[in-house]
């Protein structure tokens, strides 16, 4: 089980790290009547999703240099093992849950410059900026493949948490 959840935060990491940069790095230039540029700064989603992709690729960067350290065998703290687990799973879902917002609010900002809203008379992006539209939506499906690796390393977190506990009592410590 150890390998497998190493195995996913590598991919996480570098799922993370590559979406950051796509959108980050995404950029159209067009000359109309004057020069227009598309960057991730027109969209304020883009913008805090960039930040929210570093930090979520941080923190599994981070938990990669700890694994060996919190899961080794010889390791007989248990009251020290429960709070990490514990630590370890909510820190987990708050960084899934933080992603997965950033996500589909940067994707529900893409989809409005794809199709406009003529009530607020806003206009489409995506007709003029084509590639950067399709680069972006690259991006955000990255980011939704992250978004479920980070869902299964979330899983490893809660079956490391609950196998401190009974099966036959609710919530009630093994005797170990």
């Amino acid at each position: 089980m150890g390998k497998a959840q190493l195995l996913l935060r590598i991919s996480a990491v570098l799922v993370l790290v590559l979406t950051a940069s796509l959108v980050g790095s995404n950029t159209q230039t067009k000359v109309l009547i004057v020069r227009q540029k598309a960057t991730f700064r027109a969209l304020d989603a883009l913008y805090v999703s960039v930040y929210v992709y570093s930090i979520a690729a941080g923190y599994n960067l981070l938990r990669l240099c700890n694994i060996p350290a919190w899961f080794h065998p010889n390791n007989n703290f248990k009251g020290l093992n429960l709070a990490l687990a514990w630590a370890s799973f909510l820190l987990d879902q708050a960084v899934v849950y933080v992603t997965f917002g950033a996500t589909t609010a940067a994707t529900q900002a893409s989809i409005m410059a794809i199709t406009g809203q003529k009530e607020f008379q806003w206009m489409k992006l995506c007709n003029r900026f084509t590639r950067f539209c399709i680069q972006m939506g690259g991006a955000m499906l990255c980011a939704y493949l992250a978004c479920f690796l980070m869902i299964l390393i979330t899983s490893f977190s809660a079956f490391n948490l609950f196998s401190h506990y009974s099966p036959k009592q609710f919530l009630l410590l093994k005797a170990m």
